[in-house]
């Protein structure tokens, strides 16, 4: 049957269903694409958040920068007010006082902290961003911590009647500032499911590992592969440079291999030329290996090399390298 408008094309099945869901635009005779573009942004901004970012260092700076883009609407905190003016001067947010003060009427709240200590500190208490919760929102916390502080903050959470999940990220500054972090949760599916697609802001991978605490174990196993990956690739960079071979030459053919690794192609020739400023530093490493040692103690996973490359950044430490990156421990075979 000929078309009763042959210059307009007609709806297609899975046209028909988002028409279902947004007849108006179907029925004022819009073009398809126009419709559909239109049935889009309406879900695009129904998926929009007012949410919260606490703490502006190296991470927390960008990635709450990323959820303004997106068109999310943010409040941030920060606990040096002037790092906090600087980041609504730059995306035009709205800062807060204090952690209450962020969190009050938010959706979800985010925070990247420093440690437990940091955390505890901007969540509970009066002034802390649980007191200001609403209920059935939800806090995410991406702080680097121990899975005992996660259990802990979750059962506040659900005492008072919202939402937690733990997700520590891995992709260092540079993920942060591209956008593209590795981001590792725990907490209930449920509230994993609402929070993922605003995490995705700043995410190129976001999994719900288990229950609370499941995302910072996670993170922990990421910490004790990093270790021994840069202890080896130092190792093989020291003993190329005794040998006489090309580095960079032998770093092209052997990153192709099964020898090949992130950190072989994102620090391999940096390690070489003896630049050890591209990222994670060496004092935040040793924060977090000291929470997986402390894990292992009480699971009682033995983590022998891991033991052995916290002590060898220890020694960088005491080299004047507590700034450098993790790279850094091709300096101490060097010195």
């Amino acid at each position: 049957m000929p078309s009763p408008n042959p210059g307009r094309s007609q709806p297609t099945r899975r046209h028909r269903a988002y028409a279902a869901a947004q007849p108006r635009a179907f029925a004022e005779g819009q073009p398809q694409a126009k419709a559909l573009a239109e049935i889009r942004n309406s879900q695009a901004e129904r998926n929009m958040a007012k949410v919260a970012f606490i703490g502006l260092g190296v991470m927390g700076y960008p990635m709450a920068g990323h959820l303004k883009a997106k068109g999310h609407e943010v409040t941030v905190y920060n606990r040096n007010p002037t790092k906090a003016q600087a980041w609504v001067s730059q995306h035009a947010g709205v800062s807060a006082p204090t952690p209450a003060d962020a969190a009050k009427g938010q959706e979800i709240v985010f925070a990247c902290v420093g440690n437990d200590d940091d955390l505890r500190s901007v969540t509970l208490g009066g002034q802390g961003a649980f007191a200001g919760m609403e209920k059935g929102a939800i806090f995410v916390d991406h702080t680097t911590a121990s899975a005992h502080v996660a259990r802990e903050l979750a059962a506040a959470a659900q005492a008072g009647g919202f939402g937690f999940v733990d997700a520590p990220v891995s992709g260092g500054q540079a993920g942060a500032e591209n956008g593209v972090l590795t981001v590792m949760c725990g907490g209930e599916p449920e509230t994993y499911a609402r929070a993922e697609p605003v995490i995705a802001a700043y995410a190129r991978m976001c999994k719900l590992m288990g229950p609370a605490g499941s995302g910072q174990l996670t993170k922990m196993v990421n910490q004790i592969c990093i270790a021994g990956l840069v202890q080896a690739l130092s190792e093989g960079v020291h003993f190329a440079k005794r040998a006489g071979l090309d580095v960079e030459a032998m770093l092209e053919v052997i990153s192709k291999g099964a020898a090949g690794s992130w950190q072989m192609e994102n620090r391999g020739k940096t390690m070489n030329i003896g630049k050890f400023d591209y990222g994670f530093a060496v004092d935040w490493m040793r924060k977090d290996l000291a929470i997986v040692l402390e894990e292992a103690r009480s699971n009682g996973a033995q983590l022998p090399v891991t033991a052995l490359v916290d002590q060898f950044y220890a020694e960088v430490q005491k080299m004047g390298g507590r700034r450098w990156d993790t790279s850094s421990l091709l300096a101490r075979l060097e010195e």
